[in-house]
């Protein structure tokens, strides 16, 4: 059952999702919203690229993906330079950070970490970033923690007036001196998603808002399996406005199951035991969206996780885990008003444009909004 606090809430979510937010986009945004961007987003199917950013519902990007070797040396992939992005997103007063993903481990044992320290800080200086956003996913060993600490010092000494961010898997949390790396991040980003997928042999729900204690295979997403879970792993050592919650513009679509929690057959002699080919990922914008009470599939919603699914009407096998406007919605406000986060971010800002509107971000933009003042 629902309980009341969490009705009173759902109720308080539905008055306000269909507002307009002409009032609210002459107001400065009260909550951090981070927008992963993608490069290789130009070249998708409808292109996206800054022209289609719409800045005045976003604080910060995130511009992915500049990588690195061992030895420090990055790889910027043709196409990645946008400087049309730094532009306009600085004249509308947002941030742009650039989104390190690379060979982390190759790094903590090659000695090469000032090389590293002084490449990626001439590369944000020449072209004009605000700041780094580091993906590891994720930290496993002592000497891994030890080194994330190391490396991200290194980062806040020699550039402390950049932004510096990390993103936080739940489920690693040995690998995080969440403590000390207070000391040099800003703030942490929670991957809270990717609790269903390929790997998993049950059709978990993507992005649990709640946890749903029906769930058959707990351990394939817990530790801090749902947004509730993840932000108590993360405020017992650090504090609320350093953190920002995940949010996923994408799904997953689980093509031989057809009920919410069924357990791929194919599962049982798959190498790994998991769902592996029988799942697809899917961007909201175009794959999920045109498919909500069409073409044969119907919504439902988790009454526990307050996340929607997909069935097939007819019974038949079709089975995808998403999040849509109410459901973001009530993410951010959840975060931002009930839990006190810093803010929110999503992967990524174009999986959700589907040639004309962006309804999650929009959804993500107003629940920041609407909640100013209600603490």
């Amino acid at each position: 059952m629902i309980s009341r606090s969490r009705l009173v809430l759902l109720t308080f979510v539905a008055s306000l999702i269909g507002l307009s937010s002409a009032f609210a986009q002459s107001q400065t945004l009260p909550k951090r919203i981070l927008g992963d961007y993608g490069y290789w987003s130009q070249s998708s199917n409808p292109p996206y690229s800054s022209a289609q950013i719409p800045f005045n519902e976003v604080t910060h990007i995130n511009h992915a993906g500049v990588s690195f070797a061992a030895d420090g040396t990055l790889s910027v992939p043709t196409g990645f330079l946008e400087p049309a992005l730094i532009t306009k997103a600085h004249a509308a007063g947002v941030k742009v950070l650039l989104l390190l993903g690379g060979d982390f481990a190759g790094l903590e044992t090659s000695g090469a970490l000032n090389t590293f320290v002084a490449n990626v800080g001439a590369f944000v200086t020449q072209y004009g970033y605000d700041g780094f956003d580091l993906d590891w996913e994720y930290p496993t060993s002592t000497a891994d923690r030890i080194f994330f600490d190391k490396l991200t010092a290194a980062l806040r000494t020699a550039y402390p007036n950049y932004i510096l961010s990390i993103y936080v898997a739940p489920w690693g949390g040995y690998g995080y001196d969440l403590v000390r790396l207070q000391k040099s991040v800003d703030w942490f980003n929670i991957l809270m998603f990717d609790c269903a997928g390929p790997w998993t042999a049950y059709g978990q729900l993507n992005s649990p808002i709640f946890w749903n204690y029906h769930d058959p295979a707990p351990s394939e997403c817990q530790p801090g399996g749902s947004a509730q879970g993840a932000a108590d792993i993360m405020l017992a050592q650090v504090p609320p406005q350093q953190i920002n919650m995940g949010m996923p513009f994408y799904g997953y679509y689980y093509t031989n199951i057809n009920a919410e929690f069924g357990r791929c057959p194919n599962s049982y002699w798959t190498s790994d035991g998991a769902c592996d080919y029988a799942v697809q990922t899917l961007g909201y914008g175009i794959a999920i969206k045109n498919k909500i009470n069409k073409q044969g599939w119907q919504s439902h919603r988790d009454p526990l996780a307050f996340v929607p699914y997909l069935l097939m009407a007819d019974g038949s096998n079709g089975y995808i885990t998403y999040d849509d406007e109410f459901s973001t919605y009530y993410r951010t406000m959840y975060s931002d008003w009930q839990l006190g986060l810093g803010g929110t971010w999503m992967w990524s800002i174009d999986a959700d444009y589907d040639g004309h509107s962006q309804d999650l971000l929009s959804a993500m933009y107003q629940a920041a909004m609407s909640g100013a003042g209600k603490k």
